[in-house]
């Protein structure tokens, strides 16, 4: 498994790379960017990303043994980035290699969930007034 959290951008090529096995026919990637507008529908500016590095790393570890248990994935991969990102920046990237299909797009559905379910990472909403409001 790789898990990388941090401030450089992110690289679908490089998921893809980590991803290769040959015994998995099925390989899925998700790439979640910055909305333009909130959850209220709010238009957004960019939203600042925050974690704990080290405990956010662990969690999403614990992930890769229950997504070899539950879906049978060969690989995984999950990179976050922290900062200020601009609306429309990718912020998160999951892969899934698994034999078959199904099992590789269960895999990354379950990763993204549990990352914003267990992850230790945060983002705080910018709009053009300088209003936050801080949400997971």
């Amino acid at each position: 498994m790789t898990v990388l959290v941090g401030r450089r951008p992110l690289s679908l090529e490089r998921a893809y790379r980590h991803l290769g096995d040959a015994s998995s026919g099925g390989v899925v990637l998700f790439v979640g960017r910055v909305r333009p507008e909130d959850q209220r529908g709010r238009p957004l500016v960019a939203l600042d990303y925050e974690a704990d590095v080290r405990m956010a790393v662990g969690a999403l570890r614990r992930l890769e043994g229950e997504c070899a248990r539950r879906f049978g994935t060969r690989k995984v991969f999950v990179e976050h980035r922290i900062g200020r990102l601009r609306v429309g920046t990718a912020s998160v990237i999951v892969g899934a290699a698994a034999p078959h299909r199904a099992a590789a797009f269960q895999a990354a559905r379950f990763l993204i969930e549990c990352l914003k379910l267990e992850a230790p990472i945060w983002k705080t909403d910018r709009y053009r007034s300088n209003r936050r409001t801080v949400a997971r």
